[in-house]
């Protein structure tokens, strides 16, 4: 008998040493996950900590944070067995930041001025309701059952949709949310955020200013292979850059989210392992560090803050969006935008319609035209900063169909060919989720004419 307990005793040493051994280094990941997500649910979107926990944070490993928030400090905290406890602080305009024992939370920061539509015009070119439009040729019974399989049954946890959208020639037709969420519930997009990103060099090409076909402006790339790297390949993810994005490990993607002081620098440092145009290799860091080098186009960093909202996302009326920045100042922009389902349409709008808002051209028309075109080596599936189906990967969507897409699912779906743009917000992917379906159930609702 005390044999079988000392073995016992010994497999049960072995076991603990093991969860140790394998858990341990991803616990700064955790309790940084948990922490950045609390404290930008809570102060964003006002959720309760319950909610995120039950929610967003619903992910294996991730549970085993234990959170706190502290309203007045507008701070919060996570730990995992009282070990690596990790903060993000919350700064109005900002969103919240994960941050490290050096960072000085006394220090003064500047934030983006901001500014409203006020034209009394309905959505989506105005902030008031939307004017209600019936289409003689959209089957609504189909539509609705459509929207409404999209979502879970009660007391089912599997889809996990939090909201969906539908607009037809800029009307919406549909719009269902999950309990708990509703038209002002500002949810995160995740890497949908990289293709606003993108978005922001097509202003900037169309203002002259900026040429995505010249070497990318980094000076510490100049005198190595890398020097031939063009913005052009950064936003085809085909730059050739070392890099490894998976989100269920410790890898270069989620040391920069949950660890890194600059993120627009983590790409810029990784050395080149395929010459440019060779080799498609989906990468946040490159996003990022697309991030940087927009901030050096400005003199100050007060214009690269304001730049983004002016440019773009308050001239179209997406008042609701937050991108939150690093400890360095930049916008995160491979991952962290929040903004309501409505909003995050209008982005999608101002693509169907080629750049054009309400008769203001943003970008060129040849922007969305490049954007929606394939990158090499990508089989189909990616443009610039913008996922694809030219390859048919819906295969019962159309294949002009492109979308931003984020990490459990975030979804704008541009289809132009149908004048169809499709919002789907949520918890789950494919295969979890079948997009495949919830997209071919919409477009079946619509009679051609």
């Amino acid at each position: 008998m005390k044999k079988f307990f000392k073995l016992v005793g010994f497999a049960s040493f072995i076991g603990i040493f093991y969860l140790g051994f394998t858990t341990y280094p991803k616990l700064d990941l955790i309790s940084g996950f948990s922490a950045k997500s609390i404290a930008s649910g809570h102060f964003i979107d006002n959720r309760s900590q319950e909610m995120i926990e039950k929610g967003d944070n619903d992910i294996d490993m991730i549970d085993l944070a234990k959170n706190k928030i502290e309203d007045v400090g507008k701070f919060a905290a996570a730990s995992v067995y009282g070990l690596k406890e990790r903060k993000a602080i919350y700064r109005e305009g900002l969103g919240a930041t994960l941050i490290n024992d050096d960072f000085d939370v006394s220090k003064p920061y500047l934030v983006p001025k901001r500014t409203k539509l006020n034209n009394n015009l309905p959505f989506p070119y105005g902030n008031n309701e939307p004017r209600d439009t019936v289409f003689s040729n959209v089957d609504y019974s189909k539509l609705n059952v459509a929207v409404a399989n999209a979502f879970d049954d009660k007391n089912e946890i599997k889809k996990r949709t939090r909201s969906l959208l539908v607009i037809y020639k800029d009307k919406i037709i549909a719009e269902k949310y999950d309990s708990g969420f509703d038209k002002n519930s500002k949810l995160l997009g995740w890497s949908m955020t990289k293709s606003i990103t993108s978005a922001m060099f097509g202003i900037l090409q169309k203002q002259g200013k900026y040429d995505i076909y010249e070497p990318a402006p980094i000076s510490e790339w100049k005198n190595d292979e890398r020097k031939i790297i063009t913005t052009n390949d950064l936003l085809h993810m085909n730059s050739g850059l070392e890099w490894e994005e998976k989100y269920d490990k410790i890898c270069d993607a989620t040391e920069m989210l949950f660890q890194a002081g600059d993120m627009s620098r983590v790409q810029l440092e990784k050395p080149a392992v395929f010459k440019p145009n060779m080799s498609w290799n989906y990468s946040s860091g490159t996003t990022n560090l697309l991030s940087g080098i927009l901030r050096k186009q400005f003199k100050t960093h007060q214009q690269y803050l304001d730049f983004w909202y002016a440019a773009l996302i308050d001239k179209i009326g997406m008042n609701s969006m937050v991108i939150e920045t690093d400890m360095a100042g930049n916008y995160v922009g491979s991952s962290y935008g929040w903004a309501t389902t409505r909003d995050w349409s209008k982005f999608g709008l101002l693509y169907l319609h080629k750049g054009n808002w309400n008769g203001e051209q943003i970008f060129d028309e040849s922007w969305a035209k490049y954007t929606a075109t394939p990158t090499n080596t990508s089989n189909g599936r990616y443009g610039g900063h913008f996922w694809l189906n030219s390859g048919g990967y819906f295969p019962d969507v159309p294949k002009d169909m492109y979308y931003c897409s984020g990490f459990q699912g975030q979804m704008v779906a541009i289809i132009p060919s149908l004048d169809l743009v499709i919002v789907r917000m949520g918890l789950t992917e494919n295969p979890e989720f079948d997009f495949n379906g919830m997209l071919k159930g919409i477009i079946g609702s619509l009679r051609k004419n």
